[in-house]
């Protein structure tokens, strides 16, 4: 390891020299208190910035050691340390002068949900703190003394503000950590508890726009009706109520704009935690559960959809049902079998983004269509079988078809946001309004048996990815839309899996199984971290980890 001073030294002799020459600081630099390393050096003034670390030793750090022992602690203290240097190093950015993106400093934009993230890693030793430098440059020519500026003046202040406890404020530490304690024993309580999901009393669910996921300010707090309230009692928090909604199916209802999919969206980020005044930190889900929807054009490889979709009129088998182009209703018959695959025990579907045709058959059409005729057995009689003999739960915003009501075992009515619990009013009113019966095809759990082949990537192969966005990226010629993969939620998920797709080329050959291939992935992360998939010379900022279902979700659109 070289010395700060072999650092500056070195920035002297390379002033005014051309670009290729910043390659020679490489390495890593004791700062006293922390080890500067340049682990990527862009290759001019206008290419992606350069990749540096900060490590730091966790004694040096000065965390209480009661904050960092749980990986939950682990994970919201990062995420709280790296918005700290985030916002210290902005006041810094592009003060360094130059051509291209010279001065640039940034490390990842963090949302309002806690992920696991490259930006900071908290290992047992050390804390690794990653992010990204603009080297400075007129033209292509080295201006160093601009460089130097960053690296001896700008970082040591954002470093030393943003990661050494002893300048923090101790009480927005404690909180953060306090929150996510919080956070994890209601998770721990829900099947203790027989819940999928909780929503505490005073929550601020609406967002403010389509594109912001900040809370609405003068929005409605959510109060649960009494019935199906439930408390806890948090180790911090102390005593909290809210809805407890319970195991079965769960119907939600209302008329238009009074909150049916405002709740259901709740309910799909509550997978994740949420940092401290978003209005969402006690709304917690199943972390299981996958909202569901139909996919009009995506590709499904060898799916068992026989529980759904049987007896086509062209003959072809649903038992290892593929396509390139689906329908809506094959679409989401194959993603509730693929989340039955990754282990889901929590659907969360909204009638408005669903095949009609899949959820559904009113009495008239049944009458009109015999039974033989049509293929599909909707999801409306298979819901039940679904729970009692798989135990996955549904959670079901239905706003036009009555016939729902006949399945549910909870009907919240949501009233200008207001939650009301009408289970006993509408079971009164069943017995006016029958269901038809019909002869539903006995329930047979799908096979599991999906496989994707890869012809492994030679050493000297180098597979390209680039990110478009939070709904998709490219791998090689191949483009992955995830525009309805809904629970991905920040863009450096999407690179995470973006990496773990082509971690997977350059490291498996032949067949193999899907579950297999995640449960590989899964390993390599656990024992090495996101990391350890990354690939190439660096390990970068700018991944956050996706869920299990997510990676399965991505796998299954990959056309390879």
């Amino acid at each position: 390891m070289k010395q700060s001073e072999e650092l500056r030294e070195l920035l002297h002799s390379i002033h005014r020299k051309s670009y290729p020459a910043y390659k020679g600081l490489k390495g890593i630099y004791d700062f006293r208190t922390y080890r500067l390393s340049i682990d990527h050096v862009q290759g001019d003034p206008f290419a992606s910035p350069s990749s540096i670390s900060v490590r730091i030793w966790r004694e040096r750090a000065g965390f209480p050691d009661t904050y960092l022992k749980e990986d939950f602690q682990r994970t919201a203290l990062a995420d709280f340390l790296t918005r700290q240097f985030s916002a210290a190093i902005s006041r810094f950015n592009f003060r360094a002068k130059g051509s291209g993106k010279s001065g640039l400093l940034s490390t990842s934009s963090c949302s309002q949900e806690i992920l696991k993230r490259t930006s900071l890693s908290i290992t047992e030793k050390e804390f690794i703190a990653r992010f990204e430098v603009g080297f400075p440059a007129n033209g292509r020519t080295i201006n160093a003394p601009e460089l130097e500026k960053i690296f001896f003046d700008f970082l040591p202040k954002a470093v030393t503000q943003s990661f050494f406890y002893r300048n923090l404020k101790a009480e927005e530490v404690r909180q953060v950590i306090e929150l996510s304690e919080d956070q994890n024993f209601i998770r721990k309580e829900l099947p203790r508890l027989g819940l999928i999901a909780f929503v505490a009393d005073g929550s601020i669910l609406p967002r403010e726009s389509g594109i912001s996921q900040k809370p609405m300010k003068g929005s409605v707090p959510f109060i649960s009706p009494e019935s199906l309230r439930v408390e806890l009692t948090l180790p911090h928090h102390g005593k909290i109520t809210g809805l407890g909604i319970r195991k079965g199916i769960t119907l939600i209802v209302g008329g238009g704009y009074h909150g049916k999919s405002t709740l259901l969206s709740a309910l799909e980020r509550g997978v994740y935690n949420h940092i401290a005044g978003d209005g969402r930190e006690y709304v917690i889900t199943d972390p299981t559960a996958v909202k569901l929807r139909s996919e009009d054009g995506r590709l499904i490889r060898e799916v068992d959809i026989s529980l759904f979709i049987n007896d086509l009129p062209n003959k072809k088998d649903t038992h290892r049902f593929s396509t390139p182009d689906a329908s809506g209703s094959t679409s989401q018959a194959a993603g509730i079998v693929e989340s039955m695959e990754a282990g889901s025990q929590v659907f969360l579907l909204d009638e408005d983004t669903s095949a009609t045709n899949f959820m559904v058959r009113d009495s008239f059409m049944q009458s009109v269509i015999h039974r033989e005729k049509e293929p599909i057995t909707p999801f409306l009689e298979r819901a039940r079988d679904l729970y009692e003999k798989c135990g996955i739960s549904t959670v079901l915003v239905a706003g036009s078809s009555g016939a729902f009501f006949h399945i549910a075992d909870t009907v919240i009515q949501m009233d200008a946001y207001r939650p009301m619990n009408i289970t006993e009013k509408v079971k009164a009113m069943l017995e006016e309004y029958p269901l038809k019966k019909t002869d539903v095809p006995d329930f047979v759990m799908p096979e599991f048996k999906r496989e994707l082949f890869f012809k492994k990537a030679g050493e000297n192969d180098r597979i390209k990815t680039r990110v478009r966005g939070k709904d998709g990226f490219q791998v090689g010629k191949e483009a992955l839309d995830l525009r309805y993969v809904e629970q991905i939620v920040d863009v450096e998920q999407t690179a995470a899996l973006a990496a773990m797709l082509r971690y997977t080329m350059e490291h498996i050959n032949g067949s193999n199984r899907i579950s297999e291939i995640v449960e590989m992935l899964e390993k390599e992360i656990s024992n090495g971290g996101l990391e350890a998939v990354v690939g190439g010379d660096c390990v970068r900022c700018g991944l956050a980890m996706p869920r299990k279902q997510e990676i399965f979700a991505c796998f299954n659109r990959y056309r390879g």
